[in-house]
């Protein structure tokens, strides 16, 4: 791993010049790398889903399936034109997984009630991969300026939850919701969705903050931009998926140093002072009440509904280990399940609120195994490159590490956000693109990393 790191940075000088390492301007980086396109969601300016299963569509679908479809036909056909695509084993083999998937989605389409709607679901996921292995294969040979990538996504968040502000005034149903016990919460709705693109604007902030990366005022700002936005959406799932990724992040930093350590203790005991004399004059039922936003202890101790969902998929899928069908299965066969004790209406519910429990009831238990496994060698892959003592790193090929540590934190937070939420496998929803931009990321760079070392290996045996 050294000797990769070495060969970057006597390589990386006399690839400065080249233009698809050096940085580019925003709509020039979209270009040459449309698969960020997709971190835009699209945005749906409708509150109101649209049944797809009754053959129901509008505008905005028509918009968002288009352009979903136009970005990933260009990456097959830009695949299929190439005459190699250069990938290594290792990240080839984790690809195969993510293929595998898709194809047990598309094969659960033949017991969906919706047959139709299944299929075109799957084949909105299948596009997606291809705009995944076509960044690999591109970044493989001329990798991007990496640090851009970074920017660049939470320019894309910030200009979302912009369009929540700038769409507000004229159609709040759109970016508030309402929940009685707790009162409006600023979702940014299907718009620009606060619970995944704030605590992802604090996570890029803070961890360019602590290492230095950029201005420390604009990260301070949009560190507190981000926090704001995770605190009106008045999430607890959210909130505690951030408070996770936020302490991995910080003991990943705390390790670069004996000054971080000591920082990072001493801060540790300093909330913990604060949170006990907030304790004893506040109180901890009233903080606890405050936490829960008011809800009964009934809806606390089944998640707002959710176990109760779980309990339905797990049960149905013990008796038909495949499944249900993708995305539509759920959907369709929960109308009919009167579950007692839900306070949601089972007609409006989409999915699962569970991104592992919707993967088992789209296609069964081997799609949940296979799921599990792909997450875990995505993120092995990830680590095994981005543990490097940055202390011993040259300051040149830093750069590359600190996005994939930044990266996978990120995803991180997305696949803890899926205890509470299925939106991260479900095409056409915001979560979905950003967990495939990120892993398309932390792939692209651990390719590049084995490219590096392969390289040195010979040089290295030329030279002797």
């Amino acid at each position: 791993m050294d000797q990769a790191v070495q060969w970057i940075d006597e390589n990386q000088s006399k690839a400065s010049l080249d233009r698809l390492s050096g940085r580019l301007s925003f709509l020039k980086f979209l270009r040459r790398y449309p698969v960020f396109l997709l971190a835009f969601g699209p945005p749906l300016f409708r509150s109101a889903s649209i049944d797809a299963t009754a053959g129901k569509i509008d505008l905005w679908s028509v918009l968002q399936v288009g352009l979903v479809s136009l970005i990933g036909f260009r990456a097959i056909y830009r695949l299929a034109s190439s005459e190699s695509i250069r990938i290594p084993k290792k990240i080839r083999s984790v690809l195969k997984f993510i293929f595998f998937l898709g194809v047990l989605f598309l094969l659960s389409a033949t017991y969906s009630p919706s047959r139709l709607v299944s299929i075109a679901y799957s084949g909105l996921y299948l596009l997606t991969f291809a705009c995944v292995v076509e960044f690999i294969a591109d970044v493989y040979i001329a990798p991007p300026n990496w640090l851009q990538c970074l920017f660049h996504l939470r320019f894309i968040a910030l200009l979302l939850i912009a369009l929540d502000f700038v769409v507000l005034p004229f159609k709040p149903g759109l970016i508030l919701s309402f929940e009685e016990g707790s009162g409006l919460h600023f979702s940014g709705g299907t718009i620009g969705p606060v619970t995944v693109l704030c605590p992802l604007i604090a996570i890029i902030s803070a961890y360019v903050f602590l290492h230095s990366l950029e201005p420390k005022v604009r990260s301070i700002f949009f560190f507190l931009v981000g926090i704001a936005g995770v605190l009106s959406a008045q999430a607890r799932g959210c909130e505690l998926a951030l408070l996770f990724s936020l302490s991995i992040l910080a003991l990943e930093w705390a390790r670069t140093s004996k000054r971080s350590a000591y920082i990072l203790i001493s801060g540790f005991m300093a909330f913990i002072l604060f949170f006990a004399a907030a304790t004893g004059s506040i109180g901890g039922g009233r903080i606890w009440s405050t936490f829960n936003r008011g809800e009964s202890a009934q809806g606390i101790a089944t998640a707002s509904g959710r176990t109760v969902m779980w309990h339905f998929a797990i049960q149905y899928c013990l008796k038909h280990p495949q499944g249900m069908g993708y995305v539509v299965g759920f959907r369709m066969l929960f109308k009919t399940y009167h579950a007692v004790g839900l306070t949601l209406d089972p007609s409006h519910i989409g999915n699962a609120h569970n991104c592992y429990v919707q993967v088992l009831a789209d296609a069964g238990w081997l799609a949940l195994a296979v799921y599990l496994i792909m997450l875990i060698k995505i993120i092995y892959v990830g680590w095994r490159f981005a543990k490097t003592p940055t202390q011993e790193t040259p300051a040149s090929c830093r750069v590359p590490l600190h996005v994939l540590r930044c990266t996978i934190v990120m995803l991180i937070y997305l696949l803890a956000g899926g205890l509470t939420s299925a939106d991260g496998v479900v095409p056409l929803r915001t979560p979905f693109y950003w967990q495939n931009i990120l892993i398309a990321v932390i792939l692209g760079i651990s390719a590049n990393m084995i490219m590096a070392a392969r390289a040195h290996v010979t040089e290295s045996a030329e030279r002797y």
